[in-house]
């Protein structure tokens, strides 16, 4: 490799937070793991919005490299199971979190974090797949283990426009299932019916405060991007023994449910971690992905962008402002 390299680098302000700049780092400067890649692309993630802006507390000692979800070539390996030019996926085990992560030419990171890539996948498509594809195939696994098939009713996406959202809506159809989706912006419409929606539901339809513990019986299973009242407002509309599998927090942390609604109706609430899932699990779910999409579906997914953008997507993706998956092709 080459002395310098360009790198999307957080520093903390003054305020505890933080800002994030495309600056050159030496060789010297990556964290001393066991494989060094050559990132080939990166995807931002709702958690590289957080960390792109030192919030969440996600960020623990900077400066910092974040970009939590990444594709590459090896180029150096101290690690028996890769040798220099074998293709890689990395995500999760807190790369871009406590280690610094892809948004960089480089970076150094453990051979037991490491994925190596499928044949069949270039590492557009798998850095398009990423964590979303991932989180994706682990909670409708999930679903399935419930007894959650599609001849139990339909299942609801909220948060159905961002990027694990998007791919539970396309594998859901790719399986068979009927899919309701829930947005919040209305010109995400067309794009969620082509990747195989039957229902688009506006978010203020699950806002507010609950009311009662039970409504009319709709849902099968959901998955739910959103947190907060919304997963409440949806656990009262389940089906008997539905289940609703837990990936996402952005309307907020906090939930406040009625436990007559899961004393009723038999319904579960599944935490979905993508973080430390293990090896066979990530395995299952990525095969769970490449058995309902091809090229084609990620291409439609897929938002294209360069290194310099990554700091404007972080904070556009806050804002619910990115559709699909924003890739970063590294090398411009």
């Amino acid at each position: 490799m080459t002395n310098t390299f360009r790198a999307i680098v957080t520093r903390e302000t003054e305020d505890g937070k933080g800002v994030s700049t495309l600056e050159n780092l030496s060789r010297s400067d990556l964290p001393d793991g066991d494989v060094l890649i050559r990132v080939a692309h990166a995807a931002v993630n709702y958690k590289d919005g957080l960390a792109l802006s030192g919030l969440a507390r996600i960020i623990r000692e900077f400066p910092h490299v974040c970009g939590i979800d990444f594709t590459g070539i090896v180029e150096q390996s101290n690690h028996p199971d890769y040798k220099p030019g074998d293709k890689v996926i990395a995500n999760g085990w807190r790369i871009g979190e406590v280690w610094w992560g892809g948004f960089a030419e480089y970076a150094s990171v453990k051979g037991e974090w490491l994925v190596p890539l499928p044949e069949t996948m270039t590492t557009i498509d798998a850095a398009t797949v990423g964590v979303a594809g991932l989180t994706a195939g682990l909670s409708i696994l999930a679903l399935q283990h419930s007894g959650c098939t599609p001849d139990k009713g339909p299942v609801l996406v909220t948060g159905a426009s961002g990027g694990v959202g998007s791919f539970c809506v396309r594998m859901l159809k790719g399986l068979g299932y009927e899919v309701g989706a829930v947005s919040g912006r209305p010109e995400n419409e067309a794009y969620l019916k082509e990747l195989g929606a039957r229902e688009v539901i506006p978010r203020e339809t699950y806002d507010g405060p609950l009311k009662k513990p039970l409504n009319k019986e709709r849902w099968a299973g959901c998955i739910d991007n959103a947190g907060g009242g919304a997963l409440a407002q949806i656990l009262t509309e389940l089906r008997y023994g539905g289940a609703l599998a837990a990936v996402g927090l952005a309307a907020g942390s906090r939930v406040e449910i009625d436990l007559i609604t899961l004393f009723v109706r038999g319904v579960s609430i599944i935490g979905i971690d993508s973080v430390q899932a293990p090896v066979e699990a990530r395995q299952r779910a990525l095969a769970l992905v490449a058995k309902t999409m091809g090229p084609a579906d990620f291409a439609a997914i897929r938002h294209d962008a360069v290194l310099a953008e990554v700091p404007s997507l972080g904070k556009a993706i806050l804002k619910g402002g990115v559709r699909g998956r924003a890739v970063i092709d590294v090398s411009k």
